[in-house]
């Protein structure tokens, strides 16, 4: 149930009218059942696999518990069974991840493997697994859980059903955020209380959503698709503007998707985190992380780059722990070796910049004069933003394209190009966007771009709507859902796009 589908729209309505009517302590009851239905619309038979998840998670959290507070039990066994117990919830996690997303790749190099080697390969048990919604945001948010119950830093949850609601919580459960259980899971520990302040915001944070979604990613993807979809056919220079363009795309579908199921969330009366934070507004790679998918990225560091020793054992150590997290961090994306080229990458920028830092300090001093270390001008700012936008372009090379050889062809392309004055001569309006399209697209980006300028400078718009009289904010309202019917990609033969992390 795409959040972008008529199914959806009726839905919604539907589950709200019944849960405003509802006793407050009981709410949680009727989110379950709307949380539950709504993944099996998607694939009735993997709500097993949700169900398998919840139900070892729990019980592993009670079992910590229930050793941790067993008083004939010596120390040095209370932790090694709490260890054991913790190990055994994760593998199992992982293992139902591995089967669904990752056995395919496993095999497939197990078979180049003993190819080379000269050994005949066994034929595989199975073969083209449909991969359950939602399945890498879930596990690895009740592998956030069990590890935070591990750690102290919260108390298992008593009440199965709503640890089962936490777990499947349906704004959220298809692509994120991935939730912190000292978060939602206490949220939800407590009758949400909703307010028409909040019920506005939520409809407001769903309209710019919708629009991100809507209005630029869907329409960016015909451009994107097109190139992409033959490189061959067209040449370096409009490669190049796919590449830059599918960086805003996967922004907008993933930051519109995240929108929506915040927004969602709010009118329930529930706050989930934010998960973008004007990335491309940033200076740096290290800060682009930071701002970029912040669930995933704060999980990664909290729960694999800090146990890995973080930046306490020296800087060999530092940037090797960078590498193997993002690393793990392109394979959770996507079970093939362009992603995690694509993390590899990422994290060597991340390197490269930290090695860099004392130079970029000494010409930044020259050119600036000496100006405090958080004051940064205009143009430095500008130049550091672009730089950083530019890199992160580069790298999803790796992440569109069909294969590493495909994405090595691509990039040559791009770098040899010269006629770098067809994009200007109207043949770009041929790869899919014509120009009425193309032009809206850009519209819609600059709109994009001030949003989250405005964002950067701590300015809520949402917020700034709210404040004027009644007659301003509807004519903002109903503005905003004209432009998002009428320039949005429909039209008899539309398909609703999938969000992009949906495939993750």
């Amino acid at each position: 149930m795409l959040f972008d589908s008529l199914h959806f729209l009726v839905f919604l309505p539907v589950a709200l009218a019944v849960y405003y009517i509802m006793p407050r302590r009981v709410k949680y009851l009727w989110l379950l059942i709307c949380s539950y239905y709504y993944y099996m619309c998607w694939n009735a038979k993997y709500i097993l696999l949700l169900l398998f998840s919840t139900v070892v998670t729990y019980l592993s959290g009670l079992a910590l518990e229930r050793i941790k507070t067993d008083s004939h039990m010596v120390e040095d066994r209370r932790q090694r069974l709490r260890k054991i117990c913790v190990i055994i919830c994760v593998l199992l996690n992982l293992s139902v991840l591995f089967c669904f997303k990752y056995f395919e790749f496993a095999w497939q190099n197990i078979e180049y493997l003993a190819l080379l080697l000269g050994i005949k390969a066994m034929s595989r048990p199975w073969r083209n697994i449909f991969l359950p919604a939602g399945i890498s945001f879930y596990t690895f948010q009740v592998i956030g859980y069990i590890v935070d119950v591990y750690r102290g830093d919260i108390c298992a949850e008593r009440n199965f059903l709503r640890f089962a609601l936490f777990v499947s919580f349906f704004p959220k459960l298809a692509a994120g955020p991935i939730e912190r259980s000292k978060n939602l899971l206490v949220r939800l520990s407590k009758a949400p209380r909703i307010s028409y302040k909040m019920f506005r915001r939520g409809l407001l944070v769903m309209l710019w959503g919708y629009f991100m979604k809507i209005v630029i990613a869907d329409r960016i993807s015909i451009f994107t698709n097109t190139v992409y979809g033959d490189p061959d056919r067209f040449p370096g220079v409009f490669l190049a503007a796919a590449s830059i363009l599918f960086a805003v795309q996967i922004y907008c579908d993933f930051a519109g998707y995240s929108a929506i199921a915040i927004g969602t969330s709010m009118l329930f009366g529930i706050r989930l985190m934010e998960n973008f934070d004007a990335p491309f507004m940033t200076g740096s790679v290290s800060e682009f992380w930071r701002h970029w998918h912040i669930s995933l990225s704060s999980w990664f560091r909290d729960y694999v780059y800090i146990p890995l020793g973080g930046n306490r054992k020296g800087k060999v150590r530092k940037y090797l722990n960078l590498l193997i997290t993002f690393g793990l961090s392109g394979l959770w994306h996507g079970a093939q070796w362009t992603y995690v080229v694509w993390g590899l990458v990422n994290g060597l920028f991340q390197i490269i910049g930290d090695l860099l830092r004392p130079v970029r300090a000494g010409i930044r001093v020259r050119i600036e004069g000496g100006a405090k270390e958080d004051k940064v001008s205009l143009a430095t700012g500008i130049f550091c933003a672009l730089t950083t936008f530019l890199l992160f372009s580069f790298s999803l090379i790796f992440f569109k394209a069909d294969s590493f050889s495909s994405a090595v062809q691509i990039i040559k392309s791009i770098f040899s190009a010269r006629n770098w004055w067809i994009l200007f001569d109207g043949s770009i309006y041929k790869c899919g966007l014509d120009q009425k399209d193309f032009g809206l697209m850009s519209f819609s980006v600059l709109i994009l771009t001030a949003a989250d300028l405005c964002k950067r400078k701590g300015i809520s718009v949402s917020r700034v709507i709210e404040a004027q009289p009644f007659w301003f904010r509807w004519i903002c309202y109903i503005t905003s859902v004209i432009f998002i019917l009428v320039f949005g990609i429909w039209g008899s033969g539309y398909d609703p796009a999938g969000f992009i992390y949906f495939q993750f």
